[in-house]
């Protein structure tokens, strides 16, 4: 709960309320616990304090539980008893600005990126291509810049990538060495993205990451909640799209230093598929945003059942933690159970290990940094009762935000220009015809109709052609 007047939010209850002290919410944060221990509600009652403080959030659902905070909350007794045990006054149910987007288009406004804003680099880390793969990826990229050819969807590339192995021997001096057991591999690379789904994700229209950037008529931060339902079923799809979305998000933000309030929050349920068999080019990213992303001004907030699941580079990142209960059942658990209890500042107190075995549904142990960035003592504590609804929202419900929503219409339809699959065909055309004499014939017959009135005749020197002859007049209408 976002405290205007004292600028904090207000995440808990143990002894004394918890305060997340916002101007250090991009030294990031960790929410993890056992299944079912109140890691979503933790990550409600978050994302809805950083709206109301008027950061624009962006949320990956992977469970679909998340399009409730679209709607406003219901009382329930579990819910009132927490509100009476934690004395939370004028205590209110309200819905929040939330924007429905999904790659497939189906619950949610679509998402999609061309393959020039891609780039060859990321493409080449993301299909795993060898270091001789990627330059010629490379090349083919330049030669497209070259020729003014636009690379926006799958089609294009691969039509691209067949071009410049068609024609290697053409641009070998200019360009270097491209093998056809290299175009090959790219090929075969660029088959297994288009099965994941890639020819969906590329695309035009393609999404501003400006457009996450908003706020409603009160000042509130948009929740842009991704539909990953059906993502999450594609991995390689759902790496592609958040590498683009990191490597762009890292670009597009200027340098903002310390801030005293984010300007967007992320958070990632289910955080251990972005590095359970994800491409090595995600996690660099990923390590990466999290570690220099934090003077651009963005808070990112990983949600998964056992800090280990994260790399340690990554762990070593966050300031701000919320441990719900762990379960220790297997050696792998304890071990688990006890690297998290010693990522705490210990409180003399109680027994942090023995605590986290026993916290209730609902309740956590925390940590966060305080005004000058040092991590305060773990304390247990209850999280407060979101505003927003807990329940999945119906699909109707969902399609009436989205059809609401500013930004219907600038997305729905999509474009498919003019571009380098279509130009490449038409080159394709134009050589068919030439080997087989069509095209010569055409420019032939439409001189002789433009000279026709200004002469009396004219002298066709066929020169082993003479075949040609009879459609060369019938096409000059001679």
């Amino acid at each position: 709960m976002y405290l205007k007047n004292e600028h904090k939010v207000w995440i808990a209850t143990g002894e004394t309320p918890i305060y997340l002290e916002p101007s250090m919410a991009n030294r990031h944060g960790l929410i993890a616990g056992a299944t079912g221990t109140g890691k979503t509600v933790t990550l409600k009652v978050l994302a809805e304090s950083f709206s109301d403080m008027g950061v624009p959030v962006f949320l990956a659902d992977i469970k679909g539980d998340l399009s409730g905070m679209s709607q406003m909350g219901v009382e329930t007794k579990h819910i009132r008893r927490s509100i009476d045990n934690m004395n939370i006054q004028n205590f209110g149910y309200t819905a929040y600005p939330v924007r429905f987007w999904d790659v497939y288009g189906k619950l949610g406004l679509p998402v999609r990126t061309t393959i020039s804003q891609m780039g060859p680099d990321l493409l080449s880390r993301l299909l795993g291509l060898n270091d001789t793969q990627s330059g010629i990826l490379r090349i083919v990229f330049r030669i497209a810049d070259d020729k003014g050819l636009l690379l926006i969807d799958l089609k294009d590339l691969r039509s691209m990538v067949q071009y410049v192995g068609d024609n290697a021997a053409e641009y070998k001096l200019t360009y270097g060495n491209i093998s056809p057991q290299s175009v090959g591999a790219i090929q075969r690379a660029l088959l297994t993205l288009e099965d994941e789904g890639g020819n969906i994700f590329f695309g035009e229209p393609d999404l501003k990451l400006a457009d996450w950037l908003d706020w409603d008529e009160d000042g509130r931060g948009i929740m842009n909640i991704l539909e990953c339902q059906e993502l999450v079923q594609h991995p390689l799809l759902y790496a592609t799209f958040l590498l683009w979305m990191l490597s762009e998000l890292y670009e597009m933000l200027p340098e903002a230093g310390d801030l005293d309030k984010p300007k967007i929050a992320f958070f990632f349920d289910e955080a251990h598929l972005l590095f359970d068999d994800a491409p090595k080019a995600l996690v660099d990213k990923v390590e990466q945003v999290v570690r220099l992303i934090r003077s651009k001004g963005v808070s990112v907030w990983f949600i998964t059942q056992q800090p280990s699941d994260l790399p340690d580079s990554v762990l070593s990142q966050i300031g701000n933690r919320v441990q719900h209960a762990l379960r220790a059942y297997t050696p792998k658990d304890q071990k688990g159970l006890k690297a998290a209890a010693q990522s705490f500042r210990e409180n003399p107190a109680f027994d942090t290990e023995e605590t986290l075995q026993a916290l209730g549904v609902g309740e956590a142990l925390i940590s966060v940094l305080d005004e000058d960035g040092v991590p305060s003592i773990v304390q247990k504590a209850g999280i407060l009762p979101p505003h927003s609804a807990m329940d999945m929202t119906e699909e109707n419900l969902c399609r009436r935000v989205i059809f609401e929503s500013p930004l219907y219409g600038k997305y729905e339809e999509e474009q498919d220009r003019n571009s380098a699959f279509e130009q490449l065909e038409e080159l394709r055309a134009d050589k068919e015809k030439t080997k087989a004499g069509i095209t010569g014939i055409e420019i032939a017959a439409r001189i002789i109709r433009e000279c026709k009135p200004y002469c009396q005749g004219v002298h066709i020197m066929a020169l082993g052609w003479e075949s040609k002859v009879p459609q060369l007049l019938e096409l000059a209408g001679i």
